[in-house]
């Protein structure tokens, strides 16, 4: 799917149906989040980030991590969606924004800017970097995942549903074009694991990934259609049981304002 093609609305809507069981069922962007985290402490000079900004904050597995490690005077909370807004105590430190990123007004004089799993939601990546590195103090970090061109290759196979994600070499170019020093880049490939290709749909249905199928919509028959055309994707484990795999594709990023 083409960025500009995108839905916001749906997305929103889907992330919002998705949101009591985001935090139960996204294990792989919980594991993402843990290692941003631990990128960040190896790579920020100070744990004092006065002003913090994270872009789609979503139930706040980031969030959280980021209060925990970090020592935040004011932490502003994006998300398209108003609803995350209960995945939260009420905190003198934390500040809203809601609605799209892409649309609103950055706040200013930030030390830090992140985000987890979400950036490949945006329809002009550049120009939302653009955005972040003004709204950086000089030497200000910008700090995020992204998911890559493997990710969920597998619904893409049999669906054709899917986004068009960027690659390392597309991220370099981009970050060094808007003033940012590239201090950490790579990847990783992570798999999960089904007993059953339904278990596939009802994990991306838990965590509003599907929010890109637009027109896709499942009868009786796609669906046994679907089953039967995962069987490529069967794996058995050591123990002898049969699994369906799922892969996700993170790209990590540590970056640095510099002009």
């Amino acid at each position: 799917m083409n960025p500009s093609q995108i839905d916001k609305s749906r997305v929103a809507l889907r992330f919002a149906q998705a949101g009591q069981s985001y935090t139960e069922h996204a294990i792989a962007q919980k594991q993402i989040c843990q290692h941003l985290m631990q990128l960040m402490l190896d790579h920020l000079p100070t744990q004092h980030q006065a002003r913090v900004l994270e872009i789609g904050c979503g139930s706040g597995n980031l969030s959280h991590l980021l209060l925990q490690h970090l020592q935040i005077d004011r932490l502003i909370l994006n998300d398209i969606y108003a609803e995350v807004q209960r995945h939260f105590p009420q905190q003198q430190q934390i500040e809203w924004r809601i609605g799209d990123i892409e649309q609103l007004e950055f706040p200013t004089q930030l030390n830090l800017v992140t985000s987890s799993s979400a950036l490949q939601w945006m329809t002009d990546l550049q120009a939302v970097f653009t955005k972040v590195a003004y709204a950086l103090v000089q030497q200000g970090f910008f700090c995020f995942s992204i998911f890559g061109q493997q990710n969920l290759k597998e619904i893409k196979a049999l669906t054709g549903q899917g986004l068009e994600y960027h690659t390392l070499s597309e991220l370099q170019q981009v970050l060094t074009q808007t003033g940012f020093d590239v201090l950490h880049l790579s990847e990783q490939i992570k798999t999960l694991h089904f007993s059953h290709p339904k278990q596939v749909l009802q994990h991306l249905k838990a965590t509003g990934v599907t929010a890109t199928s637009a027109s896709h919509r499942w009868t009786k028959k796609t669906l046994q259609q679907f089953y039967q055309d995962y069987q490529q994707f069967l794996e058995i484990d050591q123990q002898g049981q049969t699994q369906y795999v799922l892969s996700y594709h993170p790209i990590y990023c540590i970056a640095r304002r510099i002009t």
